[in-house]
């Protein structure tokens, strides 16, 4: 997997961007958000996703962080593709995405092109919990799922999908371990206690 590419800004244009890196050129996917971050940067950096079908590997890239991490997020979701999920956080910001989710805004994501009304709702519903933890026990993060422990469960589900196990498996293990351990636990513990897990 590429986890993100440093190099020349050759093109940039709203949807995509050509870096060289060490003479090859790759051609990255971004959103509007990414493409209102670069200015006109001369080197620059950005996190990637790589998509590996059939007929093409395809990269798409992020200035930032959190956009990476909700775009993951929004691509867990069946139904949800990457071009969705670009679409999505072209169209709305990560602060706005993550508000809607949290009030259970259906309309804001459903004004999303390509967004029905079962997508957004399940969007709602699928990433409430996601998103949501910590922001009401601690204002300090206006994105609640970047919290640690969020992490580590993310972290954890992508381990135990790697392994072979159905996502929605994966991620009831990981509940029932969370719910026994008071405070907080490794990665490498979650993980463990997730596979003991029946």
């Amino acid at each position: 997997m590429i986890a993100y590419l440093s190099g020349r800004l050759v093109f940039k244009d709203p949807t995509y961007v050509i870096i060289d890196v060490g003479g090859i050129g790759y051609e990255v996917k971004i959103s509007l958000q990414t493409y209102s971050k670069i200015k006109d940067e001369e080197q620059i950096r950005l996190l990637t996703f790589l998509q590996i079908k059939e007929d093409a590997h395809t990269l798409y890239g992020f200035k930032e962080e959190a956009e990476k991490r909700l775009f993951l997020l929004l691509i867990s979701i069946n139904g949800v593709g990457p071009g969705t999920g670009l679409m999505i956080l072209s169209s709305l910001n990560t602060e706005e995405i993550e508000h809607a989710i949290l009030s259970g805004d259906v309309a804001t994501i459903q004004h999303v092109k390509g967004i029905g009304v079962k997508t957004a709702q399940r969007i709602i519903l699928e990433l409430k919990d996601k998103v949501g933890k910590g922001t009401s026990e601690s204002g300090s993060s206006p994105l609640g799922f970047l919290k640690s422990s969020n992490k580590t469960r993310d972290e954890a589900l992508q381990a135990l999908i790697t392994l072979g196990f159905p996502k929605a498996v994966a991620e009831k293990n990981i509940a029932m371990v969370l719910k026994k351990t008071p405070g907080e636990i490794s990665l490498e513990d979650l993980i463990k206690a997730s596979l003991k897990t029946p």
